[in-house]
């Protein structure tokens, strides 16, 4: 990794030693805000930003994430989740406790087309995706360059129908040699196996070149073109065994008229494709997505 980059996050890292984030799903019922944070407050903890949704006040689920600030965190770590188990079984709490310090590993997967990758990357450059990318992974060798200008790890691994469980069974054992928290599929033209995502679950993202549901699968752009449609669209979604339709956690959309060509489409797509995946990954590894059924709550 570039060094320049490594110490803006080392920076980031010591800044953040004591921001937590709590991010909670439950049945709704009175009293649960209060119990967390009082919760907090009985650790010296301060809330710096809180944010909840009900489905239904009578009956329905309940959603919040709060971020705080936390005198010595680090050393309290074992001791917030030990004790916070008592409040979850109370209110049958799906929960997740996240300290900020602790930055996300991610890998990136790519084929031929890099404009999400350098998206990704410059975001990565410039302080606002604060993440350490571990490696980069790809079925093709054009992203081989921009990698190792970088200092991140390539690894190139030519994929097929044919040889799919020998490719990724070379992926996820690299999955695991980086320790990743996080895979980001930019524009990867693979389809994985159902066991490589039940190895990862909700922590794939991908970016799709529609707007789901619409066009599902390959050559999006050439069926809108044929449907002559007056929008399109990217979606960012989390992967899941049911192609291109994982909780959706982005999306956006452009208008097109008669005049334009499948080319047209293709070149305004991108730059669709770019912002909505890099606002996907960057509340993923802030924290901010609770996943509920086949929906995501974005906070």
């Amino acid at each position: 990794m570039n060094s320049s980059i490594q110490d803006q996050l080392q920076v980031f890292r010591e800044s953040q030693n004591n921001r937590g984030r709590l991010l909670i799903n439950c049945p709704d019922q009175p009293g649960i805000v209060a119990a967390v944070s009082k919760f907090l407050f009985q650790h010296d903890a301060n809330i710096i930003e809180s944010s909840q949704y009900s489905t239904n006040p009578e009956g329905g689920n309940f959603f919040i994430r709060i971020e705080f600030e936390c005198p010595g965190l680090q050393s309290k770590e074992e001791e917030l989740k030990s004790q916070f188990k008592e409040i979850a079984e109370t209110f049958s709490m799906e929960w997740k406790l996240a300290f900020v310090y602790e930055l996300k590993k991610t890998a990136i997967f790519v084929s031929k087309e890099l404009h999400c990758l350098r998206e990704l990357l410059w975001e990565w450059q410039s302080g606002d995706l604060l993440t350490d990318i571990a490696l980069i992974v790809s079925n093709h060798e054009e992203a081989r360059q921009i990698a190792e200008s970088l200092h991140i790890p390539f690894f190139y691994i030519p994929a097929s129908k044919e040889k799919r469980e020998e490719v990724e069974e070379r992926q996820l054992q690299l999955l695991k040699e980086f320790d990743i928290d996080l895979i980001i599929l930019a524009r990867y033209m693979q389809i994985l196996t159902p066991a490589f995502v039940g190895a990862h679950p909700f922590k794939i993202i991908n970016i799709h070149h529609s707007f789901l549901p619409a066009f599902v699968g390959a050559r999006p752009y050439d069926r809108a073109h044929q449907r002559g449609v007056k929008i399109i669209g990217a979606t960012s979604h989390y992967v899941t065994n049911d192609l291109d339709e994982g909780p959706i956690i982005e999306q956006d959309i452009k208008r097109v008229d008669h005049r334009d060509h499948i080319d047209d489409l293709k070149k305004s797509g991108r730059s669709i494709e770019r912002s909505v995946l890099a606002r996907a990954v960057k509340w993923h590894l802030e924290d901010r997505i609770i996943v509920h059924e086949n929906k995501t709550i974005v906070f």
